[in-house]
């Protein structure tokens, strides 16, 4: 998938969500994000139902959070782990990690960094900028725990 539309995204996670629910077999990435999946019991209800998938609205104006933009996220910065790319990232949420307690609250911090570089490239029509990527990470592993 190397440059699916919406509904591309949400099929993969409603499908990689069915075959986990028939016992199917799975492909890598669908086992990768299936481990996000399971993470986020309130997508549930959601991924049972592709039509409703499909059809739904996530306006920013509404406050509801996209389920399919947080859960590709997860899945970005899962490979991004999986491979330490960019380098260092790998420590960075292991350091996170144990500060929190939770492996899934240091993929968060991570994905409020990607999400925000992938925000900042799009209204500048821009490439990302993995150096303020990197800045962004480093800054929340030195913050002092509870600081946000």
């Amino acid at each position: 998938m190397f440059d699916p539309s919406r509904d591309d995204v949400r099929r993969f996670f409603c499908e990689a969500w069915r075959k986990h629910r028939e016992r199917a077999p799975l492909s890598p990435l669908e086992a990768l994000a299936l481990d996000w999946l399971l993470e986020h019991p309130e997508y549930h209800a959601l991924l049972d139902d592709p039509e409703r998938a499909l059809a739904a609205e996530f306006s920013v104006a509404s406050g509801r959070t996209n389920p399919f933009l947080h859960l590709s996220l997860h899945l970005a910065v899962a490979e991004q782990l999986q491979v330490d790319q960019p380098p260092g990232i790998r420590a960075a949420h292991a350091r996170l990690a144990a500060r929190s307690g939770s492996a899934h609250e240091a993929a968060h911090e991570l994905i409020e960094c990607l999400a925000e570089t992938v925000w900042r490239a799009q209204r500048d029509r821009a490439p990302p900028d993995g150096a303020a990527y990197l800045e962004c990470i480093a800054a929340r592993v030195g913050r002092a725990p509870g600081s946000g």
